[in-house]
This record gives structure tokens, sequence and C-alpha cells, in this order.
């Protein structure tokens, strides 16, 4: 969610790694967009998702499309199935 950050120590317990913030060139390379436009599909490798479990407060969510000028609507129902990702408590 927009107004949530994300408490990397819960992420970490999710996926049973450790995680640390990526550089920008690290991001591009692995998603195939610069950081401010990603969206959660089309990435260039398989990624691990993790959903904030608080979008589910929403009926409509807005997502990045691919540029820092474009979004998408979309229900949170939605972007599970189109994540294959799990809802989970990752907000601080």
């Amino acid at each position: 969610s927009g107004a949530n950050r994300v408490n990397t120590d819960s992420v970490a317990r999710i996926i049973g790694s450790s995680i640390e913030r990526p550089s920008a060139d690290f991001v591009k390379q692995q998603t195939g967009f610069s950081i401010g436009g990603i969206p959660p599909v089309g990435h260039t490798h398989s990624l691990t998702t993790v959903l904030d479990q608080d979008l589910q407060n929403f009926r409509e969510i807005w997502a990045a499309a691919g540029t820092p000028n474009a979004v998408f609507k979309l229900t949170p129902q939605q972007l599970q199935e189109l994540t294959r990702a799990s809802y989970a408590p990752i907000s601080t």
C-alpha cells in the first residue's frame, strides 16, 4: 500500500532469505524496467513476489505500468492472480 513502508525483516522471514536494497542497475537487469515505473508483471526474470496484505482493504488499486508516468487500475484479487503471489503482513 502506498501509505506503508516495507518491513524488510518480515519479508526476509516470509521468503526465508535475507534481503537488501538493490542498486538501480540490478533492478533494471532483473525486471527490465527502471525504478519508478516497475509493473507487477512482465519482468525479464522470474522474481519472488510478496503482496502487502493492506492492499486487500481497497476496492481498486493502481500499479505502475512500465514508466514513471503510466499506471493501470486493477483489483487486489486481479493483482494476486497476475503475480501468483500471496498477501502477507509486510508493512511497518
